[in-house]
């Protein structure tokens, strides 16, 4: 009986080896051959976002926001703007004073930098974006939208467009600044 189980156990045992094997080969010829380069390429490398240099004029505009309010915004409410993709300002709440876009042909500017100017100091807030425009229809280019505090400017709001690929482009957004 102990002969028996043995050859059993052996036959047992090579059964699963030559399954596994077999498995194995089966699982490598079902992979799918490798992708050309340019079918695997990921999307290009995202390019630095860095914020334009503050000009004397934009310090001086800001300023006269923030000294033109009569409040701050009271806690729980939104400020919101609705920008073009050339830095027009198309719709927006009371507490929002400008909109502007970068010229791209300057040193340290780039496509798709833009500055929203609230009038009241916004640096602590809560920022969101999104691609979008406000026709009738609108169905949003693709793309995507960053947002950061305008550096130097505590009332001002710096927003970043690219396209799909990560390079810098001009698309029209939405913004929204919770307070």
């Amino acid at each position: 009986m102990a002969m028996f189980l043995r050859r059993k156990a052996a036959l047992v045992a090579l059964g699963v080896l030559t399954l596994t094997l077999a498995g194995g080969g089966i699982a490598a010829a079902a992979h799918p051959p490798a992708k050309a380069a340019a079918e695997a390429a990921q999307p290009g490398v995202r390019q630095p976002g860095h914020q334009p240099p503050v000009t004397a004029a934009e310090s001086r505009a800001a300023t006269a926001a923030m000294r033109a309010t009569l409040a701050p915004p009271a806690a729980g409410t939104v400020a919101w703007a609705v920008v073009s993709s050339n830095g027009t300002l198309l719709q927006h709440s009371g507490n929002v004073v400008a909109a502007s876009k970068f010229a791209s042909n300057l040193p340290g500017q780039n496509a798709g930098q833009y500055q929203v100017t609230l009038d009241y100091d916004a640096h602590l807030k809560a920022f969101g974006a999104t691609i979008g425009t406000n026709d009738p229809n609108n169905v949003p280019p693709s793309g995507e939208v960053s947002v950061a505090p305008r550096y130097l400017i505590p009332n001002a709001v710096f927003v970043q467009t690219r396209n799909s690929s990560g390079g810098f482009a001009d698309k029209p957004f939405h913004i929204v600044i919770a307070n």
